[in-house]
């Protein structure tokens, strides 16, 4: 039997105390994944709306086939799983850059653990999105059809200070080194629509949108809204 709270994991981690714990809702029963950093809730199964439209969104822009995507953040995974059912995703690099998450899934701890790790697509890799991007690519190196991001609140607020220069033009531009012709960068954010990011991305890129993703909030019995960015690289 469950109890109501029960913590399935618990690490010490360069940023902080991350810990991962499962409830059951009092009222339907259902089983809900949290993910906290220190005091800091990062994420829940009960809204995964916009991380699954981040995939859908973000795949929805991109031309060809045969996709190889890749992934900026794990989490619980269903950003990483909706880009699977994507049929014409032929190979999926996750990276996140703590082994306690990784590892969350190697363990088949979480809802979609199992289709995620199992599928033979898809890579996970422990590594620093950012510093990654940073990086000059190499002339051998895999270029993207898609990026997706969601390892942020937002580009105004970071989780670590040393993400805050992709979110600039210049970083901007290292990230579109790493697209294929035409590929496509997505982001998450929990912010409304950033005028000003939004400016940035347009200097990169060549089509450049924020969508808006609406869901209910079952905590506050309204509804609450994320940000998909969508941004299109110049051809090459």
């Amino acid at each position: 039997m469950i109890v109501r709270f029960e913590e399935l994991d618990w690490q010490e981690t360069r940023m902080g105390e991350l810990t991962l714990r499962r409830r059951t809702d009092s009222e339907t029963g259902e089983l809900i994944y949290e993910v906290k950093l220190g005091d800091e809730y990062l994420m829940s199964s009960l809204f995964t709306v916009a991380e699954e439209e981040l995939a859908r969104l973000g795949l929805a822009a991109t031309v060809g086939d045969s996709l190889t995507v890749l992934v900026g953040g794990l989490g619980l995974g269903y950003t990483a799983v909706t880009a699977l059912a994507d049929a014409r995703v032929v190979h999926l690099d996750v990276i996140d850059a703590l082994p306690a998450v990784i590892g969350w899934h190697e363990r088949h701890l979480l809802p979609v653990s199992a289709t995620l790790v199992d599928d033979p697509r898809t890579a996970l890799v422990h590594g620093d999105f950012f510093a990654v991007m940073r990086r000059p690519a190499e002339r051998d190196e895999v270029l993207y059809d898609a990026i997706l991001l969601d390892v942020d609140h937002s580009p105004r607020h970071t989780l670590d200070p040393t993400h805050a220069d992709l979110y600039t033009e210049t970083g901007l531009r290292h990230l579109a080194d790493r697209l294929a012709d035409r590929g496509v960068f997505a982001l998450w954010s929990d912010d409304p629509p950033d005028a000003d990011f939004q400016t940035v991305l347009a200097s990169v890129f060549d089509e450049a949108r924020a969508h808006e993703v609406t869901f209910d909030n079952r905590l506050t019995g309204g509804t609450s809204s994320n940000t998909v960015y969508v941004a299109r690289r110049r051809s090459i």
